[in-house]
């Protein structure tokens, strides 16, 4: 039996291995700008509980109460973030806060003890960055809570504009105020070495005062990311469009609606300095996107973030999506996160971000839009050494893409990377993509192959070793026979 078992998975491996049979994938080069990076992004008290010495009046089983999520548990389950691809993780305020999303913050310099230590901390930073992910914090600008420290210093009561539910705005556009907001941040990404900060809390900041932050930031460190979950006209890295959620929540909900849409904030030269836009699905502050589709959640999923990781932009993905996480803005759209879910969802994130990461082109390349017609979506990635076809249908029926000769070369060939499937030019000289309804499919453009002389040798050998196999059972049958 161990023969039978070791020459069967011979010949499968060597059919496997000849059967794989695409253009190399040029390598991605050392990431440059928050183009090609991809977010994800999760409340730390959410996530997973370590450890119990920080459970400080925890209750999990209330859903608006810390549930006792820490540092050390994204730390042991990093592995879950990695598999599916993501380069950068947002934490979300992780500053001594009253309540479990960080929405209540008393200090700008103490970390929320239930969260964890700096040693804490800083080990997560580290442990992430060997795994080549880097990490992104929220500052929030003001409606902080009223037991703020700032807000219990007697001298500083001018720095206060109002109160309202508990909550403090502070002055944003007081010296005073912005130079202690300044000192506060840069205190910050000069003690821990993170590679983002999320400026919240916007409220009545000038473009000037985020524009001194930002240069403030990066006077410590030129690489640190700046973005904001507001809009603004301020010098962020990537844009943020209120809108931008919603428009792709509304196109994905179901099949053959109107996507017209779709394309509104996207910026295909980005390249040529275009500010990339952050592409989601739903964020910590609306609804899950579950919540308001309208049939099948996994594959309303798989395309929705198709389209999130593969148009041009900065792709940010709230956690738990990769798990079909359900609920209404607010303490139920925050789940404790369930690792023992089916992991399907997740690799199919992680298999197009594999993709991505590993191709400069179909992260950055020359963006051609082909076809974007009710939930039909199909563009084109190209550049000098690589160049792509990407196909979501999000129609109800099988769909056909034409794809013509003059746009993509003579003597080519198009290889689906997911179903593995080969599209070549017919005698119109036009490459007919046919695909079924509700899928995603990546295509690379490569050389036009003639026959697989490797192929047809291992295949040979695959056959052989069956022949041998079964010749070798014979032989023993009949020594048995005879016995």
């Amino acid at each position: 039996m161990r023969l039978k078992k070791w020459i069967c998975l011979s010949a499968a491996s060597m059919l496997l291995a000849a059967s794989f049979t695409a253009t190399p994938i040029a390598n991605a080069e050392e990431t440059k700008t928050i183009a090609d990076e991809s977010i994800y992004d999760l409340l730390v008290d959410r996530y997973f509980n370590a450890t119990g010495e920080n459970d400080y009046n925890i209750d999990p089983t209330e859903s608006s109460q810390f549930a006792g999520g820490d540092f050390k548990g994204i730390t042991d389950k990093i592995s879950v973030i990695s598999d599916m691809g993501f380069t950068i993780v947002s934490l979300g305020s992780i500053f001594k806060t009253e309540e479990y999303d960080g929405s209540m913050v008393t200090s700008y310099t103490e970390f929320e003890p239930r969260f964890g230590t700096t040693e804490e901390f800083t080990q997560l930073i580290d442990k992430f960055n060997d795994y080549k992910i880097s990490v992104m914090v929220d500052f929030p600008l003001t409606n902080v809570s009223e037991k703020h420290e700032w807000a219990q210093d007697s001298s500083k009561e001018q720095w206060v504009l109002g109160t309202s539910n508990s909550k403090v705005r502070w002055d944003l556009n007081n010296r005073e105020v912005q130079k202690a907001l300044i000192d506060e941040v840069v205190q910050f990404v000069s003690t821990y070495k993170v590679r983002g900060i999320r400026l919240t809390n916007l409220d009545i900041a000038s473009n000037a005062f985020l524009n001194d932050i930002i240069k403030a930031i990066k006077a410590v460190d030129e690489n640190i990311y700046v973005i904001s979950n507001e809009e603004s006209d301020a010098n962020f890295d990537a844009k943020y469009y209120n809108d931008t959620n919603e428009i792709f929540r509304n196109i994905y909900k179901n099949v053959d609606i109107d996507s017209s849409e779709q394309m509104k904030y996207i910026a295909p030269g980005l390249n040529n300095g275009d500010v990339p836009v952050q592409l989601m699905i739903d964020s910590v502050n609306t609804n899950r996107f579950v919540y308001d589709v309208e049939l099948f959640p996994p594959t309303r999923i798989k395309l929705a973030m198709a389209s999130t990781l593969l148009l041009p932009g900065v792709p940010v993905m709230q956690y738990g999506t990769e798990i079909a996480m359900n609920g209404e803005v607010g303490p139920e759209s925050h789940q404790v996160y369930n690792f023992r879910t089916d992991e399907e969802l997740i690799k199919f994130i992680g298999n197009i971000q594999t993709l991505r990461n590993e191709s400069d082109t179909l992260r950055a390349g020359e963006f051609k839009l082909i076809k974007n017609e009710n939930g039909l979506l199909a563009f084109q990635r190209s550049s000098d050494t690589e160049k792509w076809i990407v196909v979501i249908n999000n129609t109800g029926k099988t769909t056909r893409v034409d794809i013509s000769e003059e746009d993509i070369g003579s003597g080519k060939e198009i290889m689906g990377m997911i179903e593995t499937n080969v599209i070549r030019a017919n005698d119109d000289g036009v490459y007919p993509i046919v695909i079924d309804r509700e899928v995603v499919e990546i295509y690379q453009v490569i050389e036009k192959r003639g026959i697989n002389i490797g192929y047809l040798i291992l295949l040979v050998l695959a056959y052989t070793f069956f022949i041998g196999f079964i010749l070798v059972l014979r032989r023993r049958t009949k020594r048995a026979e005879e016995k």
